[in-house]
């Protein structure tokens, strides 16, 4: 099917996670951009869904209920994204609470880490920075920056918060089939984000995420090259995977993602989630 008119981003965040812009203030921009649809898929919670599908209610713009749920392992940092989940869906929620609980702890042990180190940071200081649910390392970041620390949030993670860095804390493991199982038991179509961007590790196991019930593959991403791209295209065509694509949009000057709207990404893709959605 073609959309000569219709220009969609499928991976988005706002203030119910990590982003900066609040839902609503998503939607707005969206429509400002001439998008015509976009999934709110805030790290860890679906929190963000109903106030977006509220804003675009009576618009031209389609917000679909989406998640990015982080899976860690041997294979270093991997991303599910959910599209089309089910936000009331009890055991999604409740898994979301304990990875939330999770990075909770986490972030405070960092924020204790630091201070040992000479670098004294005000938890809820910390806490007020994450609006949303979700707090995690670019809320620590931040507030290192805010306190002079560092002249860059970039430089926060390379000197302190990073995987090597004196101040990291490592995250609740949940494992791949995990996450996929997550997605797929509250009714939504998992896709794995960004692949090529995570590393030649993790397109290897592509095969593997797979069998365990990935539908999908996050195609046109703003750190994909067109060799990339081409790649994962193929990738889709071997294992009959759906490609899809978005910014990573965080906000204005956040500094991770690319801007709303920016990556050029087939409307057909969107008509692809639409049929696995309904198959389910």
């Amino acid at each position: 099917m073609q959309h000569p008119q219709a220009r969609i981003d499928l991976h988005v965040h706002s203030t119910a996670s990590d982003g900066v812009l609040s839902p609503s203030e998503v939607v707005c921009l969206a429509l400002e951009q001439g998008l015509t649809a976009i999934a709110l898929t805030d790290h860890d919670t679906v929190s963000g869904v109903a106030e977006a599908l509220d804003a675009a209610a009576g618009t031209t713009l389609e917000v679909i209920p989406g998640v990015e749920i982080n899976s860690e392992g041997e294979w270093g940092d991997l991303h599910f994204l959910g599209y089309y989940v089910d936000c009331r869906n009890g055991a999604l929620n409740e898994r979301l609470q304990v990875v939330r609980d999770a990075r909770l702890g986490r972030a405070y042990a960092m924020v204790k880490r630091l201070g040992e180190l000479g670098l004294p940071l005000e938890w809820e200081h910390v806490r007020a920075l994450a609006s949303g649910e979700s707090v995690g390392r670019p809320h620590v970041a931040r507030a290192l920056l805010e306190r002079g620390y560092v002249q860059t949030l970039q430089e926060a993670f390379d000197r302190y918060i990073g995987n090597d860095g004196p101040a990291y804390v490592p995250r609740l493991r949940l494992s791949p089939p995990e996450v996929i199982a997550a997605i797929v038991d509250s009714g939504g179509v998992p896709v794995l984000a960004h692949p090529a961007y995570s590393g030649a590790a993790v397109v290897a196991r592509i095969p593997e995420f797979v069998a365990h019930g990935l539908r999908g593959l996050e195609v046109y991403y703003p750190g994909h090259t067109p060799e990339e791209i081409e790649a994962l295209l193929r990738l889709c065509r071997q294992f009959g995977l759906l490609a899809t694509g978005g910014s990573d949009f965080h906000g204005p000057g956040h500094g991770e993602g690319a801007y709303l709207g920016s990556v050029e990404v087939p409307a057909d893709c969107l008509d692809g989630l639409r049929v696995a959605a309904c198959r389910r």
